[in-house]
């Protein structure tokens, strides 16, 4: 018999007035598009919050030796990884440990390879720090995503190429990477003397009966060549909150990278980063669990909406993240004018796949990571938006 739920995710909170990006839209518009749920974060979460502010004074933190263990003892449970205090280094996000580290081990105009499509915000770090994006299309056949290691290896051999930034799990594919993918990727790093910059924010966030490999995991030859970014803020719903942690085995690289976070000056916690690390992987399991068989079985609902209403396009199968990647090739392959004709006709604000590089022309981003009652208005809209878009 299934365990009694004891989280409410069907519960349609109404998000405006509160500056959310997300929300911030039209009177009839539904936003779809940004990679934040419209799930309330774990109880849990809002408990150790209310005791914090309860107390009144928010001056500056410390990291506390609890922060370590709080970290250690989740990548032991969760995925049977052991990572060592040392190894760990505080940062206010993902995105601030990427630019910081572009910066720190690159020169200007030197080459950062991207898989691509992948997730827009890593052409800001390569390009706002005055590097050079050097885009590795994945192959895509039949429906789903691999490594074009021969197209890789060739621009890793570049001798400007300084650094690859790498998405596990694969936003917006939706891939889980293999031991032997993420091994020979690290490899070729090693190979070509390139370093690697590894981006985990979405590990948490696979389906029920999957789980992901932590690239801290692999051999040492391996991980010492490489910076893994790592946090609770996408899988609990506090992005808004700034708080992560980066793992870099190698004595050396992890000052350097110690040094650049903190000249850039995103190596301090504000008031309540430290709270929230504690209560998310302390306390927040339970909550975890059940948030990810509801997406699950969200996206089982959008695959059938699909197949049997909007036959013009597809889902791509994906085992993370609540970020699905339909294949609109059969309507267009501008699926920047498709997101506006979408959202103009019906409200509906997706992602447009032009935005994350090379190979995403014909695809469209939805996230899921909403209650059901707001999924099914966002699906009727994207079946007429993509029957006027038809001329139908």
């Amino acid at each position: 018999m299934e365990n009694e739920l004891r989280y409410d995710f069907d519960k349609m909170t109404d998000r405006k007035g509160t500056y959310s990006i997300k929300w911030r839209v039209g009177e009839n518009e539904l936003p779809m598009w940004i990679a934040d749920m419209d799930f309330e974060t774990a109880p849990e979460i809002v408990v150790a919050l209310e005791k914090r502010v309860a107390g009144r004074i928010f001056g500056y933190s410390d990291i506390p030796d609890e922060w370590y263990e709080a970290y250690i003892g989740w990548w032991k449970r969760r995925h049977g990884v052991e990572i060592k205090k040392e190894w760990l280094i505080y940062s206010a996000g993902v995105i601030p440990t990427i630019s910081s580290t572009v910066r720190k081990l690159s020169a200007p105009a030197e080459k950062v390879v991207i898989l691509t499509p992948v997730y827009n915000m890593f052409y800001n770090c390569i390009l706002n720090n005055g590097r050079t994006v050097v885009e590795s299309k994945l192959i895509y056949k039949d429906g789903s995503y691999s490594i074009d290691y021969e197209d890789l290896e060739e621009k890793l051999a570049d001798p400007q190429t300084a650094l690859m930034v790498f998405c596990n799990p694969h936003n917006p594919v939706g891939r889980i990477w293999s031991k032997e993918e993420l091994t020979k990727v690290g490899e070729l790093c090693i190979e070509h003397d390139v370093r690697l910059i590894v981006d985990e924010i979405h590990c948490d966030l696979t389906d029920p009966d999957k789980e992901y490999v932590p690239f801290a995991a692999l051999e040492d030859k391996i991980t010492d060549n490489a910076i893994i970014a790592i946090a609770p803020t996408k899988t609990f719903n506090i992005a808004g909150l700034q708080t992560s942690a980066v793992i870099v085995k190698d004595r050396a690289l992890r000052h350097k990278v110690w040094r650049q976070i903190n000249t850039d000056e995103v190596g301090e916690p504000n008031a309540f980063a430290i709270d929230v690390v504690l209560a998310a992987f302390n306390e927040g399991e339970n909550w975890l669990d059940e948030l990810r068989t509801y997406i699950y079985n969200n996206k089982c609902l959008v695959e059938g909406y699909i197949k049997e209403n909007i036959k013009e396009i597809s889902l791509v199968p994906s085992e993370a993240t609540y970020l699905l990647w339909l294949d609109c090739g059969k309507l267009t392959n501008n699926s920047k004018e498709l997101m506006k004709h979408i959202r103009k006709e019906t409200g509906l604000y997706l992602s447009a796949g032009t935005h994350y590089g090379s190979g995403g022309e014909s695809f469209l981003r939805l996230n899921i990571a909403c209650p059901k009652e707001r999924l099914m208005d966002g699906l009727a809209r994207l079946e007429k938006g993509i029957h006027s878009y038809k001329g139908e």
